[in-house]
């Protein structure tokens, strides 16, 4: 079943975080993920919440998304994220994708 990686972030250090930018995506593709949506216009439609920086990747499953988050290629990166951005990410469980 795919996942997907939903990070609401808010960056506190521009600089730092263009080289988190540049380190990242190269680990989510070795974990078979892949970005569907990357710092795009976001447009609240309902409630009160009001995102930053938007990231969603989607990978294989909810235990290859952790694995990526957990992973020794990842670590730099995050460490720079967590350095240069206040984050808040979960993982959800997709649906088998079906046609009508």
């Amino acid at each position: 079943m795919p996942a997907y990686v939903i990070n609401d972030m808010e960056i506190t250090d521009p600089l730092r975080f263009e080289e988190y930018k540049r380190l990242s995506p190269a680990t989510v593709a070795a974990y078979g993920g892949r970005f569907l949506a990357r710092g795009g216009q976001v447009t609240p439609l309902e409630g009160d919440w009001e995102p930053k920086r938007m990231v969603m990747l989607e990978f294989p499953s909810v235990a290859q998304a952790q694995a990526w988050l957990d992973s020794p290629e990842y670590a730099p990166a995050r460490r720079l994220r967590q350095l240069s951005a206040k984050a808040r990410m979960v993982v959800i469980e997709g649906t088998a994708h079906t046609e009508n």
